[in-house]
């Protein structure tokens, strides 16, 4: 066989009038002793076959068959056309038709040889000079078999130079058979991938005279020409891939995060719901989180410290309530109440906004792996309640979050939201980064970088107020002291709270003076609502002044009052427990006392 590479073959067949059928017939076994020469398949030899008299028929073209068999079972299905003899509408059809990659010719660039073998028996009817010129200068190497009555000159203005290895002119059909022996021989050539070192790291394809290198699937062909390199079919960025993209040898498959599964689309994913496994014993409500779940206990109950059971207790003393500044349990019940000078809200839970002034407001979480996931979440939604109190807009306050663990990762910075709405919803899709507890890295990045005008921090000289609020549950593992300074000095608020095993010295190291209204802490995760109210009085100064008057409690008004409000209290208590009773006694012989000052004085 010819193992010389592959080659896009077009064989050209008269079929006139003047072609006998017997005739016909050696010519059939010409194309099939030529192909049965060669190595075909989709990434060798192609060959295509065209028979033409006044027209021009497509047998088949290069694309329809890669094997011997197909194409000799097309080949005798011929049907000879027995018309005029138009050579030069049969070149055109080739040239326009036959070798493009539509039809199936690989492209120019590849320098696959395009061959086109005529064999015609008699003068043409029509101009073949021209039309052969360009089919030429188009790439197209011809090879112009006369048989018998051919016309010598025909096939010379034809065939491609030089033209002693591409004209033949065989005496009669009976011939043809031995002259395709022969023209095998000129068709293959030498196999220069076997003669020369090729140096091709996959495969070397023989052309006449030359060789190029070709790469396995799923790998690309580098500059030198001779090494691959593997394709990376996710570089694109088309893969559709909602989590990860794997790439492949020139293929990809998608991958979710731990805690999630793949779809059946292959790309999409879906958090795993581990509730479902029935094996969570929680007494009251089981929550699926990526990599696990944890339990909720139902309003009115606290969850223990089995994690799982629970326990009725106050309402209020817990973040499932809804007030927005205080809750005040009643029996069964509760309800909510705002400062003086404030209304409660239709739905009965909110106040009026913060909306004295506006600042620029950074929160910096603590996703340390002693948070744990269940209650990350509960860290989540009290960052939430604070953006519930502030009047966010893109010219009254900007939010920025930071994340930090080992490492610190900003979660979205002051200019990325505008809405309360938009705040609270990227709050919801953080994911917990565990591992450690670097609190003094965690305040170099936000002075550094949170509160840059990069990020979207007004300038200083708007004069618009700079708040920090770092909420931790431990020790650092790395110094606070210098950064938690220079964060104070460039007129940074500092406001630190703390839950669980927080250490009190960290926190008043990190908050700015007077510390005591810069600080917070709370014994666990499920009873944080007073850190809310705390933070609130103090970032919304207007919402701890109300509508009281201040007295001086040495003034006689002041102390008629004072007597007023203290029996009215007293009454209260003694109606709800009789033990007050010796406590009202006492009380009441101070007020008498007082009188007879006042009545002294006058």
């Amino acid at each position: 066989k010819c193992r010389t590479g592959p080659l896009d073959i077009v064989f050209v067949i008269d079929s006139s009038r003047s072609v006998r059928p017997f005739e016909f017939e050696t010519m059939r076994r010409f194309m099939m002793d030529i192909i049965g020469s060669l190595d075909v398949g989709p990434n060798a030899t192609r060959v295509g076959v065209i028979q033409y008299s006044s027209q021009v028929q497509n047998i088949f073209s290069l694309k329809t068959f890669f094997t011997q068999a197909d194409m000799e079972k097309a080949i005798n299905s011929i049907v000879p056309l027995a018309q005029g003899t138009m050579t030069g509408l049969a070149i055109q059809y080739a040239m326009n038709v036959a070798f493009t990659t539509q039809e199936g010719a690989r492209p120019l660039h590849k320098k696959i040889p395009r061959i086109a073998i005529i064999v015609t028996d008699g003068r043409p009817q029509d101009r073949v000079t021209e039309v052969a010129t360009q089919a030429r200068n188009a790439g197209i190497e011809i090879y112009a078999v006369g048989i018998q009555r051919a016309d010598m000159n025909s096939l010379r203005a034809m065939a491609s130079p030089p033209l002693e290895e591409h004209v033949f002119l065989v005496e009669s059909f009976e011939l043809i058979q031995q002259f395709g022996k022969q023209f095998q021989d000129k068709l293959c050539g030498v196999d220069t991938c076997m003669e020369q070192e090729h140096g091709c790291q996959h495969s070397c394809v023989s052309t006449p005279g030359s060789f190029y290198c070709e790469c396995n699937p799923g790998y690309r062909l580098n500059v030198d020409g001779r090494t691959c390199s593997p394709v990376d079919a996710c570089a694109d960025g088309r893969h559709g891939c909602q989590h990860q993209c794997i790439s492949a040898r020139g293929s990809y498959s998608c991958r979710c995060r731990a805690g999630y599964y793949l779809n059946q689309d292959k790309r999409s994913c879906t958090m795993i719901d581990y509730c479902s496994f029935g094996n969570h014993s929680c007494q009251h409500e089981c929550v699926s989180i990526p990599n696990g779940h944890y339990c909720r206990c139902r309003s009115g109950f606290t969850l223990q410290p089995d994690s799982r059971s629970c326990r009725a207790t106050d309402l209020c003393n817990g973040v499932d309530h809804g007030c927005e500044f205080k809750c005040v349990s009643t029996e069964g019940s509760y309800r909510c109440v705002c400062p003086e000078g404030q209304q409660l809200q239709a739905d009965g839970k909110a106040c009026s906004k913060c909306g004295a002034g506006h600042v620029d407001l950074v929160m910096v979480i603590d996703g340390s792996k002693s948070v744990r996931p269940q209650n990350f979440e509960l860290v989540k939604q009290f960052v939430n309640r604070i953006v519930d109190l502030l009047e966010v807009s893109p010219h009254g306050t900007r939010v920025g979050l930071v994340q930090y663990s080992s490492r610190v990762r900003t979660e979205f910075p002051l200019n990325k939201y505008h809405s309360a709405d938009e705040i609270k919803k990227a709050v919801m899709e953080v994911e917990y980064m565990e591992k450690g507890t670097m609190t003094g890295l965690a305040l170099k990045h936000m002075v550094e970088h949170s509160f840059s005008e990069l990020e979207g921090a007004r300038p200083l000289s708007h004069s618009v107020p700079r708040i920090g609020l770092v909420f931790t549950d431990g020790r650092s593992q790395d110094d606070i002291s210098e950064w938690a300074r220079r964060a104070k000095e460039s007129g940074i608020i500092m406001f630190a709270v703390g839950v669980g095993k927080a250490v009190e010295e960290e926190l008043r190291a990190i908050a700015s003076e007077p510390v005591e209204q810069h600080f917070s802490y709370s014994a666990d995760f499920t009873t944080m609502t007073h850190l809310v109210e705390n933070f609130k009085l103090n970032i919304c100064p207007e919402e701890g002044k109300g509508e009281t008057e201040i007295r001086s409690p040495c003034e006689c008004e002041a102390l008629v009052q004072f007597q007023t409000n203290t029996v009215a209290i007293l009454q209260s208590l003694t109606e709800k427990n009789i033990l007050w009773a010796h406590l009202l006694a006492q009380m009441t012989a101070r007020l008498e006392d007082l009188e007879k000052q006042i009545a002294n004085k006058k």
